[in-house]
């Protein structure tokens, strides 16, 4: 009988999200393969260093257990199968139990999200994020100079969402860009009561949210909402997440505020946001990858 990942949180992660590649990926956008592939080879027996995403996917895996496996790991990469060994080996040497892994050669990787039914996809490739947001998965492009997360919460996984165009839809943010502050205040207040549709990371959110009442002895989960919003538009935030029966740990309503610092504060092992902009400035202190989705980016592509 086939194995399946049904009921289990799967994050498809391409090499250079999950560890270090940068120097080893200079050499393979010249386009020399052949070159790539030798210093892959050469350096084969010598563990890659820890990526951005790597202190998130560590401790995603620590909620698994023998009798309880909650969370799948699957390195989806455009790496060619040689390279995979590194990758593989560099696991090991860490180790983090990632026994799954496509590797496509240069080749669009995305299409594989959806055999295997991943909630997450974190990667590098700009257009393979694209991509993989228009088929409705939840993908961000990791923020490569970012930091790795601190060490402070060894046993608490703790992940950051932007609102708008993140876990919800990017109606009001539509609103703001086209008529301003005032009238996007107005505009969420008069609709308080009324649910925001689903963003592209309402699928993670609710995965998470199981994943955190199934529980662990090793590991827990903290989630945090960081959104530019203030009052009076807090309140429709809030009561969408309340609609849809999932929560969040913290939820910071900034008003425009830097988020950065307040970051630096939570401590997140990733933040997800859409606007590039709150991403340079998270990927001072922590975890950032951008999701390429909504109105603000139409506007940035402009």
């Amino acid at each position: 009988m086939p194995a399946i990942l049904q009921d289990q949180l799967v994050v498809a992660i391409s090499s250079r999200a999950l560890f270090d590649f940068e120097e080893e990926n200079r050499l393979f956008e010249t386009g020399d393969d052949a070159a790539y592939m030798a210093l892959q080879l050469d350096r084969i027996d010598a563990p890659a260093p820890p990526g951005v995403a790597f202190s998130l996917i560590r401790k995603l895996l620590a909620f698994n257990a023998p009798d309880a496996q909650r969370v799948e790991v699957v390195v989806l990469s455009r790496n060619d199968p040689v390279s995979g060994l590194r990758v593989f080996r560099s696991a090991q040497a860490h180790d983090i139990a990632v026994q799954r892994g496509v590797f496509t050669q240069g080749r669009d990787p995305f299409r594989y999200l959806k055999p295997l039914g991943a909630h997450l996809f974190l990667s590098a490739n700009e257009d393979d994020v694209r991509e993989a947001l228009g088929l409705g998965f939840p993908a961000a492009r990791v923020a490569v100079d970012a930091p790795r997360a601190g060490r402070a919460h060894p046993n608490e996984v703790r992940i950051a969402f932007d609102g708008d165009a993140v876990l919800f839809a990017d109606e009001a943010e539509r609103v703001f860009q086209k008529k301003g502050l005032a009238a996007f205040q107005a505009h969420e207040k008069r609709k308080a009561a009324s649910p925001l549709p689903d963003g592209p990371f309402k699928p993670l959110l609710a995965a998470l949210n199981r994943l955190q009442q199934a529980g662990s002895d090793r590991m827990r989960l903290r989630t945090a909402l960081v959104t530019a919003r203030s009052a009076p538009a807090h309140e429709r935030a809030i009561r969408t997440l309340m609609h849809w029966g999932i929560g969040v740990d913290e939820a910071m309503f900034l008003g425009g505020l830097s988020k950065g610092e307040f970051l630096r504060e939570f401590e997140p092992d990733f933040f997800f946001d859409d606007q590039a902009g709150h991403i340079a400035q998270a990927a001072q202190y922590v975890p950032a990858g951008h999701v390429d989705s909504g109105v603000a980016n139409q506007v940035d592509a402009a």
